[in-house]
């Protein structure tokens, strides 16, 4: 998706890249997929659920206490056509992904 062609421009460019995905698996995947197309080792994955807010705070207290410097942000995250749901943290959950979580991130790491 659009997400990943950003993530290999960017690698593409040398610049060290934080995927920040909700799954492993897919994640891991995403970053070999990258790190051979481009040729830069510094391609790494961090799990991030923007649905969450735990999640969201872990993550950015994890990017700010372990990255010299963060330049470029990319909120890329969303979802559609989920059924209603309410997360852990009482919020609903489409809205949580698509607007509160990357909200709350940028404004984290902007410290």
């Amino acid at each position: 998706g659009i997400g990943k062609c950003v993530a290999m421009d960017l690698a593409r460019r040398n610049a060290r890249t934080i995927l920040a995905c909700r799954s492993r698996a897919r994640g891991q995947a995403a970053v070999e997929e990258i790190r051979a197309a481009t040729g830069n080792p510094a391609v790494v994955l961090r799990l991030l659920d923007t649905s969450s807010l735990a999640s969201v705070r872990a993550f950015a207290s994890a990017v700010l206490r372990e990255e010299r410097r963060l330049d470029v942000l990319v909120n890329n995250a969303g979802v559609t056509g989920l059924p209603f749901t309410i997360t852990s943290e009482g919020l609903e959950k489409t809205f949580t992904t698509n607007y509160l979580g990357p909200f709350l991130l940028t404004n984290l790491l902007l410290g």
